[in-house]
């Protein structure tokens, strides 16, 4: 599928609304990245201590920026806002994140800008809500949210998850609201506010956790990779040659093909072991059984036979373990943006038959 007639006009910056735009750039939509000439995109200094500092885009800026034309209006400027609402006549698609404030002042306020050009979509990304000016990052959501309460160990401590997952439930969000009104303005002709917030898109996306507190009163521990519904389900074991491997039993025919796999088929009629809730009940000592079985194992057996019997099993990879599957590979684009040769992961994992 492409998107070769639509036009997005892109505002926003760090990484929640770029990855919106590089979104549909990558469809083959034409998206146009104004940023401020005295302010551009932060992410453009958030480097690496390794990454040349004189050079205008970061790793991390490459990252949510791909096929855009970029360009520079100070909007405090009034012919040059003049050219950035002409842009915005020509487009189908506004991208912003700015505070409530911001958009007062510049005169780019959705009432004022749906006013002007009603069939213009707008997609917004706030932090706490339209009516809230907290300055908001991925961080911040996750602590107030509850992720970071839930993430890392008993010893430990709460633990900020390593990629910015909030920003990027966010984005994903935001695309499927202007996909929806991209399709309501076929029939109605007219364009809608998209608006999502960090704290929303994070509430919603507690998914089970949630319901766990909310049906049983369950406030979630720090317990590492563990699940608390299903064991065994995260825990970590060193094989015999030094490997990491997690595995993800999901069911009593799972758990019955390991005993299997393990040369332990008393495991399933253990009554410790008998359910997975006796399981979740009982996992220390089911990971102790394990530990034990598989420190004598090697991972690459024990993983060849566990994807033969359709067992839920891995190593654990770093990144550069993960790059060097040709699987992962066909998923990274290059460009050059201002003369530097950039990589990132695409935006798009679904596929079209």
């Amino acid at each position: 599928m492409k998107l070769s007639s639509i036009k997005v006009v892109d505002l926003s910056t760090v990484l929640a609304g770029p990855s919106v735009g590089t979104f549909f750039a990558e469809l083959g939509a034409e998206v146009i990245k104004i940023e401020s000439p005295q302010f551009p995109d932060v992410t453009r200094s958030w480097k690496l201590p390794t990454e040349d500092a004189l050079s205008p885009v970061s790793a991390y800026f490459s990252s949510v920026n791909y096929r855009k034309k970029y360009s520079e209006l100070d909007l405090s400027d009034s012919i040059q806002n003049n050219e950035l609402l002409h842009l915005i006549s020509e487009a189908d698609i506004l991208l912003m994140n700015f505070k409530a404030s911001t958009e007062l002042k510049f005169g780019l306020t959705p009432d004022l800008l749906q006013a002007k050009f009603p069939q213009l979509i707008i997609g917004k990304i706030t932090g706490f809500g339209e009516e809230n000016d907290r300055v908001a990052y991925d961080l911040i959501l996750q602590a107030e949210t509850g992720f970071m309460s839930m993430n890392g160990t008993k010893e430990s401590g709460p633990v900020k998850m390593p990629v910015a997952l909030i920003d990027v439930l966010a984005a994903h969000q935001l695309k499927e609201g202007i996909l929806v009104a991209l399709l309501d303005r076929i029939s109605s002709g007219q364009g809608r506010t998209v608006s999502v917030s960090l704290y929303d898109a994070a509430i919603s996306s507690l998914a089970n956790q949630a319901s766990n507190y909310l049906m049983s009163q369950q406030i979630p521990l720090r317990i590492g990779s563990l699940h608390p519904n299903i064991a065994p389900y995260g825990e970590i074991f060193s094989t015999k040659d030094g490997f990491q491997i997690t595995i993800a039993i999901g069911s009593d025919v799972h758990f019955q093909k390991l005993g299997s796999v393990l040369s332990l088929p008393e495991l399933a009629q253990d009554l410790r072991f008998l359910s997975n809730q006796q399981r979740v009940k009982n996992r220390s000592e089911l990971a102790d059984i394990l530990k034990d079985k598989l420190e004598h194992v090697k991972a690459d057996d024990f993983l060849k036979q566990c994807h033969e019997m359709y067992i839920p099993a891995a190593r654990i990879k770093n990144l550069a373990e993960v790059f060097q599957d040709q699987s992962a590979q066909q998923l990274v684009r290059q460009e050059e943006i201002s003369g530097i040769n950039t990589k990132r992961v695409t935006s798009i994992a679904f596929k079209w038959k």
